[in-house]
């Protein structure tokens, strides 16, 4: 039997220089139509981004899923909302490819991260056009939208899910806009596949799939969310990190007392949740929970090499964040990334200034998350970060604190924890993988870059256990988009370059794909 790689070698030097010539063609191509089109492609996007998102606003949530349908149908895409109960719902398109073998779901949510406007210059929900940002991401001046013309592709569209993850729906639709315009069909059949609760967890996405599995069936879902390496060159991620989170609350005295009366005599349990969480992570990163290292399993050399042949990136991006050193001793991002994490995502106890007062707080509350790899679950890690505690002398709860269990225990802590879900990891040595990067370099005219993991999560888990298909993940958006935060961007280069590189892949993939089962 012939090895994979040879095989594909074999094939790419069959095809010789025409794979590439075609490649830059499909390129090129598309590329002029979308010169001709920023106005149009832009205020699409405005449209779909002056719509708020919250996964918990279900009237919003609603009006994006209709108008993700109605986008997809003008295209001629068969489209459809997929309910699922009081859940929200996704929406499904389909555009068959005659001849077609292999078919290609690419995936994106539509829901965003809750939003506080007090913090944002402008309205999350107002989409604005900025000038290319100053030192340290700093805003610029806002842009009047051009009526016609072209745009500068360093100025950058600031609006809540301008880059996570509303843009890449809609450069996955400019790219058909594209092809068709410039007559370049389709070589795999497509669905497109839209979920409304991504940033709220995806806990009913399970259910959603399983319900629909027969209309989702595919041979590979190549997951269009998340950024490009941070030297602003395309990247392909084969996996992302699992997580759980988790609400801590340690408990002091019944009511606030003032610190000098009380203070080295009541318990502070600021300073025991300060304690508690010094014990989970040292200065560096290294996670001291017992045992908790005994399940990971460690990188493969191919992924670790793929790792190290990313373009080095960490000087400046310390420089760029203001930062003297960063944990691991300064190892690199992406091995660390590779790597088990815990963090502290807030914590909460009395007051500072202005409003600071010298009192012992009643209770302090805490929000941290863990990032799983591969082989860690998050039941496993519940068990080991419980058992931790109990050995240091914590009385761990999970419902509510009473005034027995208060007056009885020294050390409480209750846990909240969330439903949380496990890394993936597709390999890299996969037809279906290494056809994609044959593609997306012949668009590129470079070798693109290849992580083995990326650090966000996402619960790609539930598609391979549900729909037994691979995942990979192709991210289009600019790292530094404050994605999560105030003030999330869009740079519009990104988008162009992402609406190239995904007609590349829709014209070619089918092409270069293998005829065995990935």
């Amino acid at each position: 039997m012939i090895p994979v790689r040879r095989l594909l070698l074999a094939l790419s030097l069959t095809a010789g220089a025409s794979t590439l010539v075609r490649a830059q063609s499909v390129v090129e191509s598309v590329r002029a139509w979308r010169e001709r089109h920023e106005v149009e492609i832009v205020r699409e996007l405005d449209s779909l981004l002056a719509i708020p998102n919250n996964a918990a606003d279900r009237p919003n949530i609603r009006r994006n899923a209709e108008l993700l349908r109605t986008m997809l149908q003008r295209r001629g895409v068969t489209a459809r909302i997929l309910e699922n109960g009081a859940a929200p719902p996704a929406v499904l398109g389909e555009l068959k490819a005659p001849g077609a073998t292999r078919t290609v779901i690419l995936y994106a949510h539509y829901d965003g991260q809750p939003v506080d406007p007090k913090e944002w210059a402008t309205p999350p929900f107002e989409p604005v056009l900025r000038a290319r940002p100053g030192a340290n991401n700093a805003l610029s001046a806002v842009l009047p939208m051009p009526e016609r013309g072209r745009f500068d592709p360093e100025s950058r569209i600031y609006a809540r899910s301008a880059s996570d993850d509303k843009a890449p729906i809609v450069a996955m639709l400019a790219a058909l806009d594209a092809m068709k315009a410039s007559g370049i069909a389709p070589s795999v059949n497509l669905k497109f596949f839209y979920e409304g609760e991504e940033e709220a967890g995806s806990d009913h996405l399970k259910e959603l799939l399983t319900r629909y599995k027969d209309a989702l069936g595919g041979d590979v879902w190549l997951i269009v969310d998340g950024p490009v390496h941070q030297s602003r060159k395309q990247l392909i991620s084969f996996g992302v990190r699992g997580t759980v989170g988790l609400e801590l609350t340690t408990y002091g005295p019944a009511r606030a007392l003032h610190s000098g009366h009380y203070g080295n005599w009541a318990p502070n349990p600021g300073m025991l949740m300060v304690e508690l969480l010094a014990s989970l992570r040292d200065g560096d990163g290294n996670i001291l929970i017992d045992h908790y290292m005994d399940d990971v399993v460690p990188p493969t050399a191919a992924e670790l090499a793929a790792v190290r042949a990313l373009p080095p990136i960490d000087a400046q991006l310390r420089h760029d964040l203001l930062l003297a050193k960063s944990e691991g001793n300064d190892a690199q991002i992406g091995e660390r990334l590779m790597k088990p994490a815990v963090n502290l995502r807030g914590i909460r106890v009395g007051n500072v200034a202005p409003v600071a007062a010298n009192a012992i707080a009643p209770e302090a509350r805490a929000s941290i998350d863990f990032r799983l790899v591969p082989n860690q679950t998050p039941v496993h890690v519940k068990e080991l970060l419980e058992a931790h505690l109990a050995k240091r002398g914590w009385w761990v709860t999970h419902d509510s604190v009473t005034a027995e269990m208060r007056l009885a225990h020294a050390r409480i802590v209750r846990l909240q924890w969330e439903e949380g879900y496990p890394a993936t990891r597709t390999s890299m040595e996969l037809p279906v993988s290494l056809a994609l990067r044959q593609v997306i370099s012949d668009a590129k005219g470079e070798p693109v870059l290849v992580s083995p993991t990326s650090g966000a999560s996402l619960g790609q888990y539930i598609f391979t256990d549900v729909l037994h298909a691979p995942t990979i993940s192709v991210p289009i958006v600019n790292h530094d988009n404050d994605q999560h935060a105030k003030n999330e961007n869009l740079r519009l280069q990104n988008l162009w370059d992402g609406i190239e590189t995904l007609a590349a892949v829709m014209a070619n993939l089918g092409k270069v794909w293998p005829g065995t089962i990935p």
